[in-house]
């Protein structure tokens, strides 16, 4: 389960500057290439610049959360298939069941475990 993910693109859209910065650290010491974004619409905006190749998304976030940004990159025929992974502090049944509504892959409960992080890469993207 080494696969080499290092030059993946990844995508960590989170309110929180803790949580991007974190990902962020660990994403890039696996040699993965990060695009962080603060909420919904700044994604959006970056999305089509950067095409990334999973994308890690926080629920709760101002303005647009995370369900309304999976719907919305998942109904732009161009990023369809991109792999997005919800993130939540929230292990809550209805929240997996939502998030999988609006096609989202995987559902990750916060605090994630780099283990975790970069399994998630290693199981969608390649």
């Amino acid at each position: 389960m080494h696969e080499n993910i290092s030059n993946v693109k990844v995508m960590v859209i989170d309110d929180s500057k803790t949580i991007r910065r974190t990902a962020e650290t660990l994403l890039k010491k696996a040699g993965c290439e990060v695009v962080t974004a603060n909420d919904g619409f700044e994604a959006l905006a970056k999305i089509a610049d950067t095409n990334p190749d999973i994308i890690f998304v926080d629920i709760m976030m101002p303005r647009l959360d995370g369900y309304q940004t999976c719907a919305l990159i998942k109904n732009n025929s161009r990023f369809k298939s991109t792999p997005v992974i919800m993130l939540s502090s929230k292990d809550g049944l209805f929240d997996k069941a939502k998030g999988r509504i609006v096609g989202s892959d995987k559902y990750l409960t916060k605090p994630f475990s780099k283990e975790e992080l970069l399994g998630s890469i290693r199981q969608y993207v390649k």
